[in-house]
């Protein structure tokens, strides 16, 4: 594809918010193409930006099935489901529970993706918090942005925390950045427009 992975352009700092969110937008609609519009039930098992690749206007597709399950819609308690599959740092928590495997896995590592696109931070990083008088340490991505979230009073403030400092730094320049949207704010942006009730980035 001619703009690489999205991992690639996530590492180089090479895509504005509104790319990001483009992107997110056409990996949410894969995603759901795979899981509910397909004949066969379709598990991807291994989201991560390195699977997402984007073509010349940035429009994302999900590739690399190496590891997805094909089965029936009826075959859902197929026993092949609860081998590990995936990347370490986007798999859901069922994997290692040895819990029933659904297609929630694919959008647990979709969050995850999402995550890192807001916060620039790549799930294998290690996050700190500096509480009170000591160091916290947190294993995830999403643990560390889940702290972020209730310590933080304002829902602005644990936000512009967590996001990406370059998508902070262009926002103050002009371009749209991460923000809240619902109905105590009007939508301004492109992508605050598609949000109706909902609170997005």
């Amino acid at each position: 594809m001619e703009r690489g992975s999205l991992a690639d352009n996530l590492q180089s700092n090479s895509i504005s918010w509104d790319k990001r969110f483009v992107i997110a937008i056409g990996t949410a609609k894969g995603l759901a193409y795979l899981h509910d519009e397909c004949l066969e039930w379709l598990l991807h098992c291994d989201i991560k930006p390195q699977n997402i690749l984007l073509d010349s206007n940035y429009q994302p597709k999900v590739a690399d099935f190496g590891l997805s399950k094909l089965q029936s819609r009826g075959g859902l308690n197929d026993s092949s489901l609860s081998r590990i599959r995936g990347t370490r740092g986007y798999m859901a928590p069922e994997w290692v529970y040895n819990l029933p495997v659904i297609s929630k896995v694919d959008v647990y590592s979709y969050g995850i993706v999402l995550l890192e696109m807001v916060t620039g931070k790549s799930p294998a990083s290690t996050f700190r918090n500096y509480q009170n008088q000591g160091m916290k340490e947190h294993g995830t991505l999403a643990s560390w942005v889940r702290e972020k979230k209730n310590v933080t009073a304002s829902n602005d403030a644990w936000i512009k925390e967590i996001s990406d400092p370059m998508i902070v730094r262009n926002a103050n320049h002009g371009s749209s950045g991460p923000a809240m949207c619902g109905r105590r704010q009007g939508c301004k942006t492109q992508h605050e427009q598609s949000c109706g009730d909902a609170s997005v980035f």
